[in-house]
């Protein structure tokens, strides 16, 4: 393996961040064991494992909620940024929280049988030819593994080993997570439910997380005009200092256009580091700093200032008739490219 780990350094803001998500996490976890018994209209209360699962369960699935409402959220409101920042610190607690409450499930459900737990699992319930009693588990067992694998992955050694493009998508099966877990409360805990206020529940987080990603791609720029081969940007007026804006080629992956000091500079759209939408952030120190994780870059070469060695690929640029055009054809990253000052 040729990459070398490196030791997360940890500063004021994640410990912060970190410790806001473990009391929040905490204070919902002993809220929901302290409330949830004076909503329950049942003969029999519900025994004390499973108000733990129920209690650990929901907090997972409200987690997983929340991390796949940040990006769009940050898309349509900057005010959200700070949570984007340690989102992955956000997801090993949401795994550590789903662990924990299929821990509770294996020990409590599969504990008693006459074979071991994992294989009581698998083979104690087998009725795929029906809704009523479908074996929801392993929607569970899906989503956790997913759960773990990402992580398991979520340090940047594992980005800068497996590419940037390849850990992108790889983080992108959290999707997949989130439908796989949809499907294993529908088929378990809902049917099972005698109160509608958890169907409420998961239906509104579930139209929330699809309203707010319609509404964040609606935000995407639209394909560009092509003249003469290059693209049009719009007028040079229309960038506001220490600004970016998306140009979409046809075909082809987008590009950011920055102003600074009174002239354009274009670069890839996509971060070094994990992809992020660069023409999200803005100009500061002079560098184009992705809104994601802080990651600069030269506004001439598209080259993290040293000693840092992340390098974009550039565009040329040129204003006619005060609209700018980009050439989308890119440059070698690293290339220098001299910004058009606007007239």
């Amino acid at each position: 393996m040729s990459e070398r780990y490196a030791p997360v350094g940890w500063n004021v803001t994640k410990i912060v961040y970190d410790a806001v998500a473990l009391a929040v996490t905490g204070v919902y976890i002993s809220v929901f064991l302290w409330v949830a018994p004076s909503f329950q209209h049942v003969t029999l209360p519900l025994d004390e494992y499973t108000m733990r699962m129920n209690a650990f369960g929901t907090c997972a699935f409200l987690l997983l909620s929340v991390i796949l409402s940040i990006g769009p959220a940050t898309r349509l409101d900057p005010r959200f940024l700070p949570l984007l920042y340690n989102r992955r610190h956000f997801g090993v607690l949401t795994a550590a929280v789903a662990t924990t409450h299929a821990y509770a499930a294996l020990d409590w459900y599969f504990s008693y049988g006459p074979y071991d737990r994992f294989e009581m699992l698998l083979r104690g319930n087998t009725s795929f030819s029906q809704t009523q009693g479908f074996p929801f588990e392993i929607f569970g067992i899906f989503s956790l593994l997913v759960l773990f694998l990402l992580a398991a992955t979520s340090h940047d050694f594992w980005l800068r080993f497996l590419t940037p493009p390849l850990w992108k998508a790889l983080h992108m099966t959290l999707y997949a997570a989130y439908l796989s877990v949809v499907a294993h409360i529908s088929l378990g805990a809902l049917q099972a439910a005698q109160n509608p206020f958890l169907a409420v529940v998961v239906g509104f987080c579930v139209v929330g997380v699809a309203a707010l990603h319609v509404a964040a791609s609606r935000r995407r720029a639209t394909e560009a005009a092509l003249m003469d081969g290059w693209l049009d940007a719009g007028p040079a007026e229309a960038i506001g200092e220490d600004l970016g804006v998306v140009v979409t080629p046809p075909n082809a992956e987008s590009i950011a256009v920055f102003r600074h000091a009174g002239r354009l500079s274009a670069v890839t759209n996509l971060c070094a580091h994990q992809n992020g939408p660069l023409a999200e952030g803005r100009v500061i120190d002079g560098c184009i700093t992705c809104p994601w994780h802080g990651y600069q870059y030269r506004f001439e070469d598209g080259c993290a200032p040293p000693p840092f060695t992340e390098t974009l690929a550039t565009f040329q640029l040129r204003i006619v008739d005060g609209r700018v055009w980009v050439d989308p054809v890119p440059k070698p990253p690293s290339t220098v490219v001299t910004p058009v000052p606007v007239p």
